[in-house]
């Protein structure tokens, strides 16, 4: 990833971690576990090394599913929760099934290793251990690292049809996802700057439409060669 992709996709990161809160609203502060687990963002970036250094997916994995999870029902941790015999959960909608694998097992290490510690067992909400592990990938891929707030509550509510028109489609226009984007306090620069997480995944070929719509602008931001690199994530 070029260094103004990575500083783009750090603001959009940096962005939902701050706009998007669970509904019940939450006092964010980067001292939250100042008592109750004072080493936590240290343990969180030895998980999250740890799986970067086994694999690279590692990176787009968490990004992507920080994305999914944040435009659904904010950053609340419930695209991680599973399906029962009474409730088809967010992680099994048809957008959710491309999230790899990767993503989901850095969180699951990561919060393992915090509540290894008797003194962070179940005190750190998955919402902040995904926001902490998103920071630390973007870091470890070269993209500069920032504070991040922590306090979220994780959701305790997690249903397919909540996933419905939130995500942003292989077959959107520019003005579809602009206003997709829009209507989620985002800018047409975040939006290009997501797209730029695309080039460091396993990719497939899109609908010619998309490239046709969005080629020029990725071209010029993000894209050394866009007739060579434009898929999007199938991680």
């Amino acid at each position: 990833m070029g260094r103004l992709n990575l500083l783009l996709v750090w603001s959009l990161s940096l962005t939902l971690s701050l706009y998007y809160l669970h509904p019940i609203s939450a006092q964010l502060s980067p001292n939250h576990y100042a008592k109750t687990c004072p080493n936590l963002e240290s343990i969180v970036r030895q998980a999250v090394t740890k799986k970067f250094q086994q694999t690279f997916v590692t990176v787009p994995a968490t990004l992507r599913l920080f994305f999914h999870d944040c435009f659904v029902q904010g950053c609340d941790a419930s695209v991680l929760i599973a399906s029962t015999g009474n409730n088809q959960a967010e992680k099994d909608h048809p957008d959710n099934l491309s999230l790899a694998g990767d993503g989901f097992d850095t969180v699951i290490k990561a919060k393992a290793a915090v509540d290894a510690i008797p003194q962070c067992r179940n005190k750190v909400s998955c919402a902040d251990i995904l926001a902490l592990a998103t920071r630390d990938v973007i870091a470890l891929s070269g993209g500069p690292s920032y504070t991040v707030e922590l306090g979220r509550f994780d959701g305790l509510v997690s249903r397919t049809s909540d996933v419905n028109g939130r995500l942003p489609q292989p077959t959107n226009n520019l003005n579809q996802l602009n206003s997709l984007f829009a209507a989620n306090g985002l800018t047409q620069t975040d939006m290009i700057a997501l797209s730029g997480n695309l080039r460091a995944t396993v990719c497939k070929w899109v609908p010619f439409a998309f490239v046709h719509v969005l080629g020029s602008l990725l071209e010029w931001l993000i894209f050394d060669n866009v007739s060579s690199h434009l898929c999007y994530c199938k991680v």
